[in-house]
């Protein structure tokens, strides 16, 4: 970062300074010709005025004077009369001339070309005088490149010194700038005073450094969670198991000591498998692929399944809508709405009802459970989708629940872009929605 500031400052000075030798150029050359224009027409007419007054004896004193004009007489036939840097006789004809033509018409005429006879470029302006002669005075030009040849000496001088200098003050300026970004406390980036472009990039830190602290805190406490829910069981076996194997347990009661035991390791490997799936839907590992699944037929069989659960609690549950084809992955879907559909019968009451309704909205497919139960306090809405969250702890595990339900759903829902929403009061009942 500190080369390429560096280098972009001493860039920028370097083309600053070409577009300026360029335009002093372009500059000089413009001045420089204004200059030659206005001299030769001065020139001009001062030696018209003093040859219509006096004649061509004002010619004779020209050979005395240092003139850097080169002055042309020319007879109204064009032959040349005097030239004060060839022998007239020796100098063709110039009627042709632009500037004579013009000066013969309308009485003053300018040109600009490369004299034939010196060879260099020159500019003319010629004046008709009283007699019908032609004045015409003559000055060499500079070239656009030979003006800028002339200024490339002091402009390379100059070049260099700016350049040395710009590169000593982008050393300066690229330490000041960098400190400050050297020296940034990441922790709580908000804190930093620094440059106003970087409080978004700021902004975006502190709100990672909040989500990671905030994925940490989840961790910590879904491994305490995961610890405490797994230790329950695993004491509760290995007591049983203990008490059997030292001969503490009647005959007749081992039986009994046997299905805890078996219920307890149900609840383990339960509470295992929903760990697992919620870690691939955390990492986005779902082995299987996206279906064209109907979703009636889907929760058909789910209230197929949970049948002989519902009439174990007296509980009725109907199912209703229309065939819907979504496509999704469908053992995650199965999972989605089988949690919904258990924990409508698991916290319903005696003779309570759950409704299943599937069909398409305006918004798009979506499932509706909706029970008779117990409800779910206004309180608790924004949490009962957190891994291992109970509203009610002594219920929830006398119903086998492992707190994970819930959970899956949320993750599930966002594996497929649905939107989970619950409406419940305590003692009413709860409607849970799944709109894909």
């Amino acid at each position: 970062m500190r080369a390429k500031i560096q280098k972009s400052m001493v860039l920028v000075l370097s083309i600053t300074l070409l577009i300026s030798y360029l335009l002093l150029t372009f500059v000089l050359y413009g001045e420089n010709l204004s200059r030659v224009k206005g001299e030769v027409k001065r020139d001009a007419e001062y030696i018209a005025t003093v040859m219509n007054i006096s004649g061509s004896a004002a010619l004779d004193k020209l050979a005395d004077v240092d003139m850097e004009s080169r002055v042309t007489w020319i007879a109204a036939d064009g032959t040349v009369i005097y030239d004060s840097q060839s022998d007239a006789l020796m100098l063709e004809n110039h009627k042709s001339r632009p500037e004579v033509k013009k000066a013969l018409s309308s009485g003053s005429g300018i040109d600009t070309r490369v004299s034939g006879t010196l060879g260099t470029k020159m500019y003319y302006y010629a004046l008709r005088l009283d007699d019908g002669t032609i004045l015409r005075s003559a000055k060499m030009r500079d070239s656009l490149v030979r003006t800028a040849m002339s200024i490339l000496p002091v402009m390379s001088i100059l070049a260099v010194l700016m350049l040395f200098f710009a590169w000593l003050m982008s050393k300066w300026q690229t330490a000041r700038l960098i400190r400050p970004l050297n020296e940034l406390d990441l922790k709580y980036p908000l804190n930093n005073d620094i440059y106003e472009e970087l409080h978004p990039l700021l902004k975006a830190i502190n709100r990672q450094n909040k989500e990671k602290d905030a994925i940490a805190d989840m961790r910590k406490e879904f491994s305490a969670n995961v610890s405490h829910e797994l230790k329950t069981p695993l004491t509760s076996i290995s007591g049983y198991a203990e008490i059997m194997k030292n001969g503490m347990v009647k005959p007749e009661d081992i039986p009994n000591f046997s299905e805890r035991i078996y219920k307890e390791a149900r609840r383990l490997i339960m509470l295992v498998e929903d760990i697992i799936k919620l870690s691939k839907l955390d990492e986005g590992a779902v082995d299987s692929e996206k279906e064209e699944v109907d979703l009636y037929v889907l929760c058909r069989e789910i209230v197929s399944r949970l049948a002989p659960q519902a009439n174990t609690k007296h509980v009725f549950i109907t199912l209703s809508g229309e065939p819907v084809i979504y496509r999704g992955v469908r053992p995650v879907l199965d999972e989605m709405i089988y949690n919904i559909c258990e924990n409508a019968i698991k916290y319903n009451v005696v003779e309570g009802r759950v409704s299943v309704w599937v069909g398409n909205t305006l918004q798009g497919p979506k499932v509706s459970v909706a029970d008779s139960g117990i409800g779910i306090p206004q309180e608790h809405h924004d949490r009962i989708f957190e891994r291992f969250y109970r509203v009610d702890k002594s219920h929830s595990k006398e119903s086998g629940g492992t707190g994970l339900g819930l959970s899956i759903v949320k993750h599930g829902a966002l594996l497929h872009g649905a939107k989970v929403t619950v409406d419940s009061e305590t003692g009413r009942g709860t409607r849970m929605d799944i709109q894909f």
